[in-house]
């Protein structure tokens, strides 16, 4: 019980939101009310043929042609409206699911990506795994299986409700009769169908509450599985070029293994509750009639008495027996609510992480001339030093060079000063009005038009067109500028020096007031690398370079060296006198 109203109150708090939301609340309202409404009016129908049955059944053993045909004639107007009713309850159904989930979607997203918080949840380890299954699978899967389990749960509370009363009356007219003998035994119908899904229950609950964990492992074995593969498909180069096919191979059927082994633990659990549940379902369809047939063959009944009879008893044990018929649904909807509640901890774990007492503070400062570092202490997300700037200014049009040996937190110190990297202590201050861009050694291209790719992350009509030509000729590109609205993934298409030539074009049209080089011409050759310095001094003379690299020809590109250097359990940043540390 315990863990039901866990599970609802989560539930609630995933579903909620939505109706309550400014952007789409009312027309979420009126869509779940009229499907409700619909519901409803779809069990009055219900509660209606059964008395039908009475009336159209004795006509059959009466021989009464006139109520026949009108009996007809009543049941034709009844499926119309039940095929109305029903048609338009899953039109309405679907248009409240896509409308909900493109506003849950549009929520989860926004606090996924917002403000980096996808990057901090990787930092603390990510425990949600594959946020990508989380928002396009299990947000689809969450609503889909709710509505369908909701209304579901309110069809059968509704019949039973309105069935109760038919199948108690029906019991006083047709006492129990056991052996000739009549028992006085009020509602006894009732109670035999309380008593047969009871027991159905409990049993389903038994063997069936295995598949909970099951699908949860299910859902989260099959997005590790596409999610390797996907690995496989963007680095089919270096796979090729090392010739790990056979490896690659092993590693995708280890994983596809665990699909495997668990599926066929679901195979075998679904074979013991189906065994049970398909028995329940065909023992149901005689159940009533042997409940009722004593009172019918001792005269208690009519034919049409005893059809209505076995329906309304029908629809009471087919509502008390919810549980057992959506048993597989349930469980896979909890698995769903599971892994979206646990996404919802990792983002706000994620969110927190920002707002921690003891963490780097970025903040912006109106009268500062320069990107400031004071007292900084760069740690790892497991607290263990790693770089300290006790004081760094970098002013604007700055040209600054960053040693030190590998490992000794260089690209750690950048995405600090970035802004995204959370872990340590101290204050990294940055002019107001002024825009930091860092160049990676490895550029983001985001598959699209080379247009997309050139002006990520503004839109791809961000910049003239001439002008996006002009600059890609600039960095030796000029041959590209021909294709810029072809689609193509690009990260694999272009080589890592073409990509970072790609990346200087993209920082000198956004012009950024600090550019934040981390290797980001490592792949070029030298000559190639000093014409782009020269390149990005000449177009952004205001622009601060402040730049990551071990060459000694980076030297003279720059007008100050600072370097990382060993004191004690971190890195200390102090200014430089001789060549950059290899």
């Amino acid at each position: 019980m315990t863990r039901l109203i866990a599970a609802v109150a989560v539930m609630w708090r995933l579903a909620a939101p939505y109706f309550r939301s400014a952007e789409d609340r009312q027309a979420g309202r009126l869509l779940l009310a009229a499907v409700i409404a619909i519901e409803l009016a779809i069990v009055g129908i219900t509660v209606l043929v059964n008395q039908w049955n009475a009336r159209f059944y004795n006509a059959l053993q009466e021989r009464a042609w006139d109520t026949f045909v009108s009996e007809l004639l009543y049941f034709c107007v009844l499926a119309a409206a039940f095929i109305v009713l029903a048609v338009y309850q899953l039109y309405l159904n679907q248009w409240l699911q896509i409308r909900w989930r493109r506003w849950m979607t549009a929520q989860y997203l926004g606090h996924w990506l917002d403000d980096g918080n996808h990057y901090r949840m990787q930092l603390l380890g990510d425990a949600a795994d594959n946020p990508d299954q989380r928002i396009a699978d299990d947000i689809n899967l969450f609503i889909d299986r709710g509505l369908a389990i909701g209304l579901g749960l309110l069809s059968s509370v509704v019949t039973l409700a309105s069935f109760v009363t038919i199948l108690w009356g029906l019991s006083a007219q047709a006492p129990l009769v056991i052996g000739g003998t009549t028992w006085s035994f009020p509602g006894y119908l009732v109670w035999a169908a309380l008593i047969y899904a009871v027991v159905g229950t409990v049993f389903t609950h038994l063997i069936g509450r295995p598949l909970i964990g099951l699908n949860f492992q299910q859902q989260r074995y099959e997005a590790d599985f596409r999610f390797h593969l996907v690995r496989v498909r963007e680095n089919g180069e270096q796979i090729a070029l090392l010739g790990g096919e056979t490896a690659e191979r092993a590693r995708l059927l280890d994983r596809f293994g665990a699909v495997m082994a668990n599926w066929y633990a679901i195979m075998t659990r679904q074979k013991k509750l189906t065994f049970f549940t398909a028995g329940f379902n065909q023992v149901s369809t005689v159940f009533p009639f042997v409940v009722v047939s004593p009172a019918y063959f001792a005269g208690g009944f009519s034919l049409g008495g005893l059809m209505q009879t076995s329906e309304a008893f029908g629809s009471v044990q087919r509502a008390l027996s919810f549980f057992v018929t959506s048993y597989r649904q349930l469980a896979e909807w909890q698995a769903v609510i599971d892994r979206l509640a646990g996404f919802d901890a990792a983002l706000t774990a994620g969110r927190a992480l920002a707002t921690v007492p003891e963490r780097i503070v970025v903040s912006t400062e109106p009268n500062a001339e320069a990107v400031a570092a004071e007292a900084l202490e760069v740690r790892l997300p497991a607290g263990t030093p790693l770089v300290a700037a006790d004081a760094l200014a970098l002013p604007a049009g700055a040209r600054v060079l960053v040693g030190g040996p590998s490992g000794s937190g260089k690209s750690t110190l950048f995405r600090a000063l970035a802004g995204v990297w959370p872990f340590g202590r101290g204050r990294v201050s940055v002019p107001a009005g002024r825009s930091v861009m860092v160049l990676p050694q490895r550029p983001y291209l985001p598959v699209g038009t080379l247009a997309a790719a050139i002006a990520y992350p503004a839109l791809p009509d961000a910049f003239p067109r001439d002008r996006v030509t002009e600059v890609l000729g600039t960095v030796g590109l000029g041959g590209l500028a021909g294709r810029l609205d072809e689609e193509a993934h690009w990260g694999r298409m272009l080589s890592l020096g073409e990509q970072q030539r790609l990346a200087i074009s993209r920082a000198i049209l956004h012009a950024p007031d600090y550019l934040l080089l981390d290797e980001a011409t490592a792949s070029l050759d030298e000559p190639s690398e000093t014409a782009l310095y020269g390149l990005l001094r000449r177009r952004l003379p205001e622009t601060a370079l402040i730049s990551i690299g071990h060459r000694s020809t980076l030297m003279p590109l720059h007008d100050r060296h600072v370097v990382l250097e060993r004191d004690g359990d971190l890195h200390r940043l102090r200014e430089a006198t001789g060549a950059p540390a290899a």
